[in-house]
């Protein structure tokens, strides 16, 4: 369940940076980085929660 959440979050954080940037392409940049890190961090979650849980 943990796993499902933080591939959702993922998602839904990639959706809207794609979003962000069709709508303001000059912010590609800043959009980028901070899309990156929460990613990472939404992952970093989700395997935390799988080492965790077990």
């Amino acid at each position: 369940m943990a796993l499902f959440a933080a591939a959702l979050g993922v998602g839904l954080i990639g959706f809207r940076a794609v979003e962000a940037v069709g709508r303001n392409p000059g912010a590609s940049g800043k959009v980028l980085v901070q899309s990156i890190l929460a990613m990472a961090l939404a992952e970093g979650i989700g395997i935390l929660a799988l080492l965790f849980l077990k």
